[in-house]
């Protein structure tokens, strides 16, 4: 190249043939990288930072799970204190008490037995439940008095006297024990045959005591049928099978017969109560007519010995205040389960669609 040649354009220059340069501070089209801050260098988290945020979630963790795990020992302690409970009932309970008895020993009492309802078999009002009740009472070595508590209308006269038998017999194996009946409401028919045979009986003023009596009762409807025009087609294998017959009409030696029948059992009755009660009943003409009066007029007749309730009677008559209840009532359990057994019928019922439906 000689010397009078032109210097070069530089590089990047409008005269370039690789075409016009951009002036300077000009910026390149395209996506722009800009740099970010290094957050190690920065020592003093600033609010665009995200390290304060996880921090925050960090902390909101661990609370929850310092929750849930307060929750599980609450729910532990709940747990182990039920089964405790349970443990208790099923065991330490029933060792505590006596096995042929329904009440824990308790030192010197007044023993309890409520006769409530109609006398009659499978009833609270049973025999079988009286008598096992009494049984117990008078067994127990710290019973100072019974009291049998009355309040029934009556009921049959075979489960009546079946009571009055057997508190005779244990008056005589257990001398020293005193039975006293105390009538709230009602002491009628079959519930005063068992009253008699108490040591002493005890009412409100406003009880009703008495109807010394028997009765059968029924419904005829032999003119009904003929007025509807119904044949009474009756057949029998014995002459007298079918007396009685609500539907037939009655018949004189049939009547004869059944009022022997309830002449007898009334003056089995009336023995059980003149025996019972002895000089201490007056000469009243009605008192064996099954009529029947309060407590104050029950007095005056010598069918009550005095007025009071069963907390005056354990505290002035027998001497101790203290009453410890004998009488038989459905096994716990047995209650527990058939209440167990309703309930689930009707989540079953419900489920199904069937309303309230329970098993009967």
């Amino acid at each position: 190249m000689s010397d009078q040649d032109p210097p070069k354009p530089p590089s990047g220059s409008s005269d370039s043939p690789a075409g016009p340069q951009k002036p300077a501070g000009a910026r390149i089209s395209g996506p722009e990288i800009v740099a970010q801050p290094d957050a190690k260098k920065d020592k003093k988290a600033g609010p665009g930072d995200q390290g304060w945020e996880r921090d925050v979630v960090n902390r909101l963790a661990f609370a929850a799970l310092n929750e849930q795990r307060r929750a599980r020992r609450w729910g532990v302690f709940f747990k182990s204190l039920f089964f405790i409970y349970l443990f208790a009932l099923l065991f330490y309970v029933p060792m505590t008490m006596k096995w042929d008895d329904t009440t824990i020993s308790t030192g010197k009492h007044t023993a309890l037995v409520e006769l409530d309802g109609v006398i009659a078999a499978n009833t609270p009002a049973s025999a079988d439940n009286l008598v096992s009740s009494l049984r117990r009472a008078f067994k127990d070595e710290d019973t100072a008095g019974i009291i049998l508590r009355i309040n029934s209308p009556g009921g049959s006269p075979v489960q009546a006297g079946y009571v009055h038998d057997e508190i005779k017999r244990l008056r005589g194996k257990y001398p020293q024990v005193k039975l006293y009946a105390v009538v709230t409401d009602i002491c009628a028919s079959g519930g005063y045959y068992i009253a008699a045979a108490a040591d002493e009986i005890y009412a409100d003023k406003a009880s009703i005591v008495g109807s010394i009596g028997v009765l059968m009762d029924g419904f005829g409807f032999v003119d009904t049928l003929e007025k509807v025009g119904v044949e009474r087609r009756l057949m029998t294998a014995g002459e007298h099978k079918g007396i009685l017959d609500p539907f037939s009409p009655l018949k004189s030696h049939e009547v004869r017969h059944v009022q022997g029948l309830l002449d007898g059992i009334h003056q089995q009755f009336i023995d059980a109560v003149k025996a019972g009660r002895g000089d201490r009943l007056t000469d009243n003409p009605d008192l064996f007519s099954g009529l029947f009066w309060n407590g104050e007029e029950g007095v005056k007749l010598g069918l009550v010995d005095g007025l009071g309730s069963s907390s005056y009677v354990a505290r002035e008559v027998i001497g101790v205040d203290k009453i410890v209840d004998f009488t038989a009532r459905p096994d716990y359990f047995e209650r527990f389960a058939d209440r167990l057994g309703a309930v689930m019928a009707t989540v079953i019922g419900e489920k199904l669609g069937l309303g309230n439906a329970s098993l009967r």
